[in-house]
């Protein structure tokens, strides 16, 4: 099989090179009260993550893209939108699948990581008869986290780096699925939800299956909470699910801090702008946009 691999060199870094240029001024000032050291540390920051980008960029461009239309017969974009009734059965036989089967997540994130990549791998190779190798590095610190303190991770599109903020729970093998996808070029928040879902729903790991169980009946429940914070957990606590995920899926939305609010009204509309002058549909396709396409698939 054909094989394409993308360095992604910037992610073995022991720390995130976008945080070494913006911090190593300011450390270099405290600790020698002179900015002369950090700001050479920067310059050495930036043309390693420069250089690691563009390797990175060289590389993905001989990857095989998946056709999404081709593929699985929709365009994710163009999809017609699912009854309440629709998504309350689903809520129904999802809670019923995920009680059944419950498994609490105690694989170490670094383990889990390399498990979620090769998977993501498998599948996507599966589509396109190449495999895209990357890299499995995931940080659990970066000063990403102010920008976007009320996400669960972030990847960089440019250096692949993938920093998650918290534990996920259940929920981290998609969340990690989610930031890979991005990784290996796939930029678009629709197609990173949908190609995490598919691989994980389609893998012989049972935690992996759970992922993508919790990850679909979640979205659902955001939809049919219509956006509303209080109202979501009351649909969590009402579904019927067990005393262990329903802890989970309480924890996966927490009530959001001062901050979080504060920074959320400024970002909010910028992120929905940045999707929408991209071909996407906006803060939407992680949640009504995913799970009207994984539904379309039967």
């Amino acid at each position: 099989m054909d094989r394409v691999e993308i360095p992604n060199e910037a992610t073995y870094s022991p720390v995130a090179l976008t945080d070494l240029f913006v911090l190593a001024p300011l450390a270099s000032r405290v600790l020698f009260g002179a900015t002369v050291p950090g700001r050479l540390v920067q310059a050495l920051a930036v043309g390693a993550y420069a250089g690691s980008a563009v390797n990175d960029w060289i590389c993905r461009r001989r990857a095989r893209p998946i056709d999404f239309r081709a593929v699985f017969g929709h365009d994710p974009f163009d999809l017609e939108p699912m009854s309440r009734e629709s998504r309350e059965a689903e809520v129904g036989e999802l809670v019923s699948a995920l009680n059944e089967r419950y498994e609490p997540l105690t694989l170490p994130r670094r383990e889990l990581a390399a498990v979620v990549n090769r998977r993501l791998t498998d599948y996507i190779a599966n589509l396109t008869g190449q495999r895209v190798e990357t890299s499995s590095e995931v940080r659990s610190v970066g000063i990403s986290r102010l920008l976007f303190p009320f996400a669960l991770g972030t990847c960089d599109m440019l250096s692949g780096d993938v920093t998650l903020f918290r534990d996920a729970g259940i929920f981290e093998p998609h969340v990690i699925a989610h930031e890979f996808c991005h990784r290996k070029g796939y930029y678009k928040e629709l197609e990173a939800q949908a190609l995490a879902y598919l691989a994980l729903r389609s893998a012989e790991e049972p935690v992996l299956v759970q992922a993508a169980r919790a990850e679909r009946l979640y979205r659902n429940l955001r939809v049919l909470s219509g956006g509303d914070l209080d109202r979501y957990h009351a649909l969590v606590d009402e579904c019927g699910l067990a005393s262990g995920p329903a802890g989970e899926f309480h924890d996966i939305r927490p009530h959001p801090s001062a901050y979080e609010r504060s920074v959320w009204s400024v970002m909010k509309p910028l992120i929905e702008q940045r999707m929408r002058m991209t071909g996407q549909g906006g803060l939407a396709d992680y949640d009504a946009g995913f799970t009207d396409f994984i539904h379309a698939q039967g």
